[in-house]
């Protein structure tokens, strides 16, 4: 699920503002579902990715803010960050009070590495 070491070399690194779960007109997806959260974050990450010419592969280095966190949610967050990817990151989960705005339970802020293909 996660990597504890990941080790570049020769890439140039794409870093990526803190991702939440709204859609592309700004507006919030799934309040109060982390999973639904999740899904849509995986969304946005593919789409600001893709900009740089970069997958959910190339990330290399994560942290998941996460309202109200227990154990019990891991399986609905990660499954869906995960989904149709190969590669784990290095993973960092912080439990938090609240995000910027009450809607938002999940937000991911990624290092993703850019190699050459």
């Amino acid at each position: 699920m996660i990597s504890q070491v990941v080790v570049t070399e020769g890439v140039r690194l794409a870093h990526l503002s803190g991702q939440v779960a709204w859609d592309a007109d700004g507006r919030p997806v799934g309040p109060g579902d982390h999973a639904a959260q999740a899904a849509q974050i995986a969304r946005n990450l593919d789409t600001a990715l893709a900009a740089v010419g970069a997958t959910r592969d190339d990330i290399i280095k994560e942290t998941v803010y996460v309202v109200d966190y227990t154990p019990a949610l891991l399986p609905e967050i990660f499954v869906p960050l995960r989904a149709g990817t190969t590669e784990a990151p290095a993973s960092t989960l912080v439990g938090v009070a609240a995000l910027f705005a009450p809607e938002y339970l999940l937000e991911v802020e990624v290092v993703a590495a850019l190699r050459t293909r």
